[in-house]
């Protein structure tokens, strides 16, 4: 056994490298395959082992201290008769060294295959022990196509491991094979996940390659790499988080601005006129250090002057040199929260940090709920409440929103505005020192105002305590995250090595899916998906119907949903006859449903109720709707508006078009099935009386089929989780 310094996430813990025969009996007792292979002594033992496996072989040195044999020329391939094996028993032994330790000889079966796969454990910074599976061979470092799952790892997370694959053409059949044995391949994953969780002391282990031979999987080299500790397992329960006053911070009976200004450009001023424009209707009050009115609400000097338990939130607006007393004394007055909006903490060097463990360790001992500091503030739409240093105050509804970046938090209550999906609680971690956003999230999970979380970070920290809550969260409410920091840089180096191609953001995207959370590739889709799950019911399968008025975009659409897990379904019989006695002969008779212009007044309602209570539909997507009231603006600004019929038709047109987008949400809730309304009006002209009603029935109008199809992926790949789970195979 060979004694090194590297390896894990520590770079100071010693780990020991076994032998490949040593390596190989350990995961062998967890069930993982290798090829027929003898470990003998000498030249004699490695002829006889040959004649009974059957040519060709190869032999290979074995001992405590080889790891990398190649290297070393301790290899030696497709040897097809027994002088070929003897010759190369005799090289292989004069070439051990006493740095070796005792020594012996490998002779396993020459396996061939037009396919190499790689598998194995890694140990992550930030998620610990992790499995992965990927392409190996020369294409390993060329494709660096890998999936990675934290452990313990289920049946379900290895068979989406290698559904997740991009290279799926080298699964199925290849040049003259069989497709790969996806039983066979799960259950390699599934052995290297009971390794990695019954033996904490395995920090790696490489099979490099595995060989598909007929079919099948075969390990031919394998290399554990041990500590000489076995690592500590980390779990986290969700409530620790729910314990803290929340309802303080989030549903205050009054508030206190600490620094109000009478300037409008100072962060005192514009709190203090935040909360008071929403209209919070709890008892607002403020400090100022000259006992200025601000606002019409006559100030204090000092928070001794204040009530007491006249307010449960405290609003820092003031230097972080003023907060220890301020914090202080407004404890002393039944204050239970404080928002701490200050900077100079721990983003300013090391005397901002000391300032922060002392803030922390302040609020703890006064039993305080502590956001921030260096926050941009909180708003909370069931109490009104918008106590935050910049705009928009949204509408309400059903988002619970946590950010790492207070920018996102705007971001996301931009999108609140210009889509009318409204927000129930949002607020902005700032630097975190004390109520994290996993803190927040687990607070949503039993918010009765919320109905899905979504969040923005950047870094975990202990990624598998976070990965542990935020799957309590998932199994409760969905949660959408969107993760900034999560470029590809040097994600192909050394790709040959299992820990190199494990250690990169696919650990993230793994624990991610395995945890249940939705996981978005950019802030416009996270707001999308969150304002599907806030607002639809949840596909009970995969299978969707795309209704469209223009053939052109229903191809787009079907073109969309053929990069995801979602099925184009072919139309029953019973539905394609139904549709038929709906619409003129000329109608697509096929899925996209393309009315092809065959719309009359009742068409579109008719067809929809049709479609989304069929039993073999799961979801229906809905293009087309604001063609009508499109053209009803062309002719309400032109030259002949209102003469010539155009009053009437214009009318007609846009009560139509309210009505399509009404029916939509009343089939929607009637059959308690997903339908998505897709447009480019949502963003081009959203006046238009199509998306304007979909915004007033409280659902999303996406701009377009392709982010249509986006959101509904990701609300049936949390659905069938979620089913996963109730069957009890996650």
């Amino acid at each position: 056994m060979l004694d090194i310094i590297a390896g894990s996430p520590d770079a100071h813990v010693k780990t020991t490298t076994l032998s490949e025969e040593a390596s190989k009996s350990l995961l062998a007792g967890f069930g993982v395959a290798f090829g027929a292979e003898r470990v003998v002594a000498d030249v004699d033992g490695a002829v006889n082992a040959a004649h009974e496996i059957g040519f060709p072989v190869v032999v290979k040195l074995n001992g405590e201290n080889i790891a990398h044999k190649t290297e070393r020329g301790l290899v030696k391939l497709r040897l097809t008769d027994k002088g070929a094996v003897a010759d190369a028993a005799k090289e292989l032994l004069a070439a051990a060294t006493p740095a070796d330790g005792e020594v012996s000889l490998i002779v396993a079966a020459m396996l061939s295959g037009n396919r190499e796969l790689i598998a194995g454990i890694a140990t992550d910074p930030q998620f610990g022990p992790t499995v992965m599976i990927g392409v190996g061979g020369v294409l390993a470092e060329a494709v660096a196509d890998v999936a990675v799952r934290p452990v313990p790892v289920s049946e379900v997370d290895a068979r989406e491991m290698i559904g997740d694959l991009r290279t799926q053409a080298l699964l199925g059949p290849f040049r003259g094979e069989p497709s790969v044995d996806r039983d066979a391949l799960a259950k390699v994953i599934l052995a290297l996940s009971d390794a990695a969780v019954a033996d904490q002391r395995i920090v790696s282990a490489d099979l490099n390659p595995l060989i598909v031979v007929d079919g099948k999987p075969v390990a031919v080299d394998a290399l554990v790499e041990l500590a000489a500790e076995g690592r500590p397992t980390v779990e986290a329960a969700l409530g620790d988080a729910v314990d803290r006053p929340f309802d303080a911070l989030f549903d205050p009976s009054g508030v206190v601005v600490a620094g109000a200004s009478t300037h409008p450009g100072k962060f005192g001023f514009v709190t203090l006129h935040n909360i008071v424009a929403a209209g919070f209707e709890g008892q607002v009050m403020a400090t100022n250090r000259d006992r200025a009115e601000v606002l019409g609400i006559q100030t204090v000097a000092e928070i001794d002057e204040i009530p007491d338990r006249g307010a449960d939130l405290l609003v820092c607006c003031t230097p972080a040199a003023a907060n220890p007393a301020i914090i202080e004394a407004a404890a002393a007055k039944g204050v239970r929260a404080v928002f701490v909006t200050s900077a100079g903490y721990g983003e300013a060097g090391e005397d901002g940090r000391r300032a922060q463990d002392e803030l922390v360790a302040q609020t703890d001992r006064l039993g305080l709920l502590l956001a921030g500091p260096n926050g941009q503030g909180v708003v909370s739409t069931p109490a009104r409440l918008c106590a935050q240093i910049v705009a928009p105050y949204p509408p309400a509804g059903h988002i619970g929103v946590a950010s790492q970046s207070g920018n996102f938090v705007s971001s996301f209550q931009n999108y609140a505005v210009q889509t009318g999906v409204g927000i129930s609680r949002a607020v902005s971690a700032g630097n975190a020192a004390a109520t994290t956003v996993a803190d927040y999230l687990a607070f949503y999970a039993s918010d009765p105002h919320t109905k899905v979380g979504l969040a923005y970070v950047e870094g975990v920290g202990d990624g598998r305590r976070f990965l542990s809550r935020m799957r309590a969260v998932a199994e409760r409410k969905p949660l959408v995250l969107v993760k900034g920091g999560s470029t590809a840089s040097g994600q192909r180096a050394a790709a040959s090595h299992t820990g190199s191609l494990a250690t990169d953001d696919r650990v993230f995207d793994g624990a991610t899916r395995q945890a249940g959370i939705t996981r978005a590739a950019t802030v416009e889709e996270a707001f999308e998906a969150a304002a599907t799950f806030a607002t639809q019911p949840l596909p009970r399968g995969p299978r969707v119907v795309v209704l469209t008025t223009v053939g052109g975009w229903g191809v787009v659409a079907a073109d969309a949903l053929a990069d995801t897990d979602l099925e184009l379904v072919v139309l029953p019989p019973d539905l394609l006859a139904a549709i038929d006695e709906k619409l003129p002969p000329r109608w697509s008779r096929n899925n996209p449903v393309d009315l092809a212009g065959g719309e009359t007044r009742d068409t579109i309602p008719d067809v929809l109720s049709l479609v989304a209570g069929h039993p073999e539909v799961d979801a229906v997507i809905m293009l087309g709707l604001g063609i009508q009231s499109n053209q009803a603006r062309l002719m309400r600004n032109g030259p002949f508006y209102p003469d010539h019929g155009l009053e009437r038709i214009v009318d007609f047109h846009e009560r139509q078009d309210a009505r399509y987008a009404a029916a939509a949400a009343e089939v929607s809730v009637a059959t308690d099935k997903p339908i998505l309304i897709a447009t480019e009006l949502a963003v081009c002209d959203p006046a238009n009386a199509g998306p304007a009603a979909v915004r007033e029935s409280g659902r999303l109008c996406y701009p377009s089929a392709n982010r249509a199809v986006t959101a509904l992926a990701h609300t049936w790949s949390y659905s069938r989780w979620r089913q996963a789970r109730r069957l009890g195979v996650l």
